[in-house]
């Protein structure tokens, strides 16, 4: 054989290799996603991972087997861990700090892409962004030091002389808990405002938690980020209407009837997962993978919501909304 026709051939089989590898062999994807799944279907952000996943060539049922096991209530974790352990997947991709957490005290030799865990170095996940270490890495939403900082300062602008802002805060989040450690506290001194903390664990305690709120005269209010909150967001910006409080959120889904919201572009972190996934799935180990912040993010002024509050919003802030919705 001449040297062209054999490179020529040689170029042949590793292109036809590739193919049966990338259609032929199904790996098997774990996905441990927010919300008890009952009835509901994947939320626009978790629909981006599997829309990543698309654009790197791995297609459910075709050469990717996905799982899907939920976190919701908390008590059914364990089990839905459980479950995805003994499935053996080839890497395992989990949304929301508490399940993030015990996914990792369950198996330290499974591969684990986190998404929207505010911050793993905090919270123990990884010895830091650059050299994750162990089994898990993935996309963090939290850049420290102005979390609950640059939230107030939109909620003063929307409502001046707000002096009492409450936050609302799920106890049993581990990140939550880092948050009122440290950058709750320092955050009112630094500002001089009170912020009062109402909690909620249930969908129940939710309501409790917005009358707290109005009951301590609060002039508006800070919705963390949560699982609660995701898989209740319908009954929480009722609340905050109900007790006519301005609420600022953390994700996108609360746009449509929230009055604001304020966060990384969850859909772009999910979407930006499938690369984790991909590169894992063609070998790679999570610890030689860094962790990423968000690059993009959500700043939406709701104008129904506003005006449903008898609030005006600042011609500025409206300038420096991503969108406003009238």
């Amino acid at each position: 054989m001449k040297r062209r026709e054999f490179i020529a051939a040689t170029a042949a089989l590793l292109v036809s290799s590739r193919r049966l590898w990338a259609q032929g062999r199904r790996h098997r994807l774990g996905f441990l996603a927010v919300g008890d799944g009952g009835g509901r279907a994947l939320n626009q952000a978790e629909l981006a991972l599997f829309d990543g996943l698309r654009n790197h060539g791995w297609i459910d049922g075709r050469n990717l087997i996905v799982d899907y096991r939920f976190s919701q209530p908390p008590d059914r974790l364990p089990v839905s861990i459980s479950d995805l352990i003994a499935l053996r997947p080839d890497v395992l991709v989990v949304a929301a700090p508490q399940a993030a957490e015990a996914l990792k005290s369950a198996t330290a030799t499974i591969p684990i892409v986190f998404v929207a865990v505010a911050d793993p170095v905090g919270l123990g996940l990884v010895q830091s962004l650059a050299r994750p270490g162990g089994n898990i890495t993935g996309l963090a939403t939290y850049v420290p030091g102005s979390f609950v900082a640059k939230r107030i300062e939109i909620l003063r602008e929307l409502v001046p002389g707000a002096s009492q802002i409450a936050i609302l805060v799920n106890p049993g989040n581990p990140m939550h808990r880092l948050l009122l450690a440290d950058e709750v506290p320092s955050t009112a001194r630094n500002l001089g405002v009170a912020l009062p903390i109402v909690q909620a664990t249930t969908a129940e305690e939710l309501d409790v938690a917005f009358a707290s709120a109005a009951a301590q005269r609060a002039d508006a209010i800070i919705v963390f980020g949560d699982t609660l909150t995701v898989v209740e967001a319908p009954r929480v910006v009722a609340l905050a209407a109900k007790h006519h409080l301005p609420a600022i959120h953390f994700s996108r889904q609360f746009a449509s009837d929230g009055l604001i919201v304020y966060g990384p572009d969850i859909a772009d972190l999910f979407r930006r997962a499938a690369s984790y996934v991909d590169k894992i799935l063609k070998g790679a180990k999570p610890s030689d993978l860094p962790v990423e912040q968000p690059v993009k993010f959500d700043f939406v002024i709701n104008m129904k919501t506003a005006k449903a509050l008898g609030l005006s919003v600042p011609t500025l802030l409206l300038l420096r909304a991503d969108e406003v919705i009238e």
